[in-house]
């Protein structure tokens, strides 16, 4: 069993996760294992919210170059997850508005 902390790793703050706020879709980097029930077991847990569905996407690793060395970014698991109509915001993305 993971723990709701292990399976939420951070919050993604960009201009695209911003605008979706307004739809109560919140973006997260989470464990690479993470299914979508553990996804939303963790949220719940953690926000005490209601979630209604959760979309996961696996970025995929990139090329960089920093002058002379190249090398690659980590790969990654992103979550956006979308919250009941009925359901609670989330405080901490209320501050970033």
């Amino acid at each position: 069993m993971k723990f709701a902390h292990d399976v939420i790793i951070k919050p993604i703050i960009t201009e695209d996760s911003m605008a979706r706020l307004a739809e109560k879709k919140y973006t997260f980097e989470v464990a690479d294992g993470a299914s979508k029930v553990e996804i939303k077991k963790a949220v719940e847990e953690i926000f005490k919210v209601k979630v209604e569905k959760i979309n996961t996407i696996s970025m995929k690793a990139k090329n960089k170059r920093v002058g002379y060395h190249f090398g690659k970014t980590s790969e990654w698991k992103k979550a956006i997850v979308t919250l009941t109509a009925d359901s609670k915001t989330i405080e901490f993305f209320d501050s970033m508005m």
